[in-house]
């Protein structure tokens, strides 16, 4: 099979990997890709928003798979651009990917089907966001209703805080469109989770748990970023807890969005907090969560290319995934001043002193060359991913790599999986 991947993160980087592995694979192609990727895949210089020319090059290229990796694309309709060409893709369609490009309609769609949430109001502008101050209490949730590379959520913990971002999504205009009307909701306490499943439409696949870490700094401290470490399995929750939200929410919602005229093919992410009265989504995402995905991915036993393959053809049959017993995690190295203003064009090296040591995976997000040099080029940069036996051991492994990387000025949380470890 030629297959093509579009993105240009680690996460890209770990499904171009993952396939690399498949017998069937014949060709592979990532668009934009990046530096690691490159090592791997055939790079097309497309930027993931040229949605026509993507499609025309799958097209020409008589590609047999395309598989989505960041939501931009599949909101802008990459995979309906695709399927007007009769081409396969696994990914969901424009208005089934609005479960992730509009807060504001996930939040309506599970409030119509009864998919537990947190209590919510919409704001359609300053007026109507300050009206509704202090309704649940605080802290307050405020959160963008379009993309905002997962930056746009606010959490407010007094009305000083509350006003300030009312003021800074709608007067300064901070997210741009993407803050046009906003969630505002009750802040619900507990621990996070990422659940995650392939869909065909119909039918679901769980993928093994995973738990990510938001906030830059240690102790979820600083502001959200896109995700500063991961690790599967996510060590919070019972498997019959996990089995029982597969089934009421990601089930649930993948037949709803099909009931509304909306079938799901892709990957259906729900991030959940576990509260006292049992699971409650606070978002869904139209894709592979990332750093989610690079630990799930290392646990993957199967041959992802053809489980892939039969849910873009709408039927997965009988499959179940199977994930090895040993746990991943991973370690997101970013450059300094992200989320707000990276630094970039910083010098790397010692990648390969890392890549050898026992267990260790790295994927590239934001990196680039100049001349021989690898250099820092984004917000997120690599992500240093590790197997073992169990957390504790997949964390040595991880923490280990990093202290190989010569890079004096990267940023990363130093206690990714700590909460789960020593709860106390």
């Amino acid at each position: 099979m030629k297959v093509l991947v579009v993105g240009g993160g680690a996460r890209e980087h770990a499904l171009c990997w993952k396939l690399r592995q498949s017998p069937l694979l014949e060709d592979l192609y990532c668009a934009p890709g990046n530096p690691g990727i490159g090592e791997i895949a055939d790079l097309v210089p497309l930027a993931v928003e040229e949605v026509q020319r993507l499609a025309d090059f799958a097209a020409e290229m008589k590609i047999d798979l395309t598989v989505v990796g960041p939501e931009l694309p599949l909101t802008l309709g990459l995979a309906d651009a695709l399927r007007t060409r009769g081409l396969a893709v696994f990914g969901p369609s424009q208005i089934a990917a609005e479960i992730e490009g509009s807060k504001v309609f996930a939040k309506q769609l599970m409030q119509r089907h009864g998919i537990p949430t947190a209590p919510f109001i919409v704001a359609h502008d300053a007026a109507e966001a300050l009206a509704a101050r202090g309704r649940f209490g605080w802290p307050a949730v405020l959160k963008a209703d379009g993309l905002a590379a997962g930056k746009g959520v606010v959490i407010a913990r007094d009305e000083a805080e509350y006003d300030a971002a009312v003021h800074e999504m709608f007067d300064e205009r901070r997210f741009g469109a993407a803050a046009d009307r906003i969630v505002v909701e009750a802040f619900l306490e507990g621990e996070e989770v990422s659940l995650m499943a392939l869909c065909d439409g119909e039918r679901v696949l769980p993928l093994a748990t995973a738990k990510d870490y938001k906030r830059i700094g240690d102790g979820d401290t600083g502001p959200n970023t896109g995700g500063m470490g991961s690790h599967s399995p996510a060590g919070v929750l019972s498997a019959e807890t996990a089995a029982a939200a597969f089934e009421s929410i990601l089930h649930h919602t993948v037949a709803c969005l099909a009931t509304e005229g909306r079938p799901f093919i892709g990957v259906l992410y729900a991030g959940l907090i576990l509260t006292p009265e049992g699971p409650r989504v606070l978002e869904f995402n139209a894709r592979f969560g990332d750093p989610e995905a690079q630990a799930i991915l290392l646990r993957l036993n199967d041959d992802l290319l053809p489980v892939l393959a039969a849910g873009a053809a709408g039927n997965f049959g009988t499959r179940r995934l199977s994930f090895r017993k040993e746990a991943a995690a991973c370690i997101v190295l970013a450059s300094p001043g992200y989320p707000l203003r990276p630094v970039q064009g910083e010098v790397i090296r010692g990648l390969d002193r890392a890549a050898v040591l026992p267990g260790i995976e790295i994927f590239h997000a934001g990196t680039a060359l100049a001349g021989e040099e690898l250099v820092s080029a984004g917000g997120r940069v690599l992500s240093v991913c590790a197997l073992d036996a169990d957390l504790v051991g997949a964390l040595r492994r991880a923490y280990a790599a990093v202290a190989e990387i010569d890079w004096p000025t990267k940023v990363y949380r130093h206690d990714v999986g700590r909460r789960v470890l020593d709860p106390a």
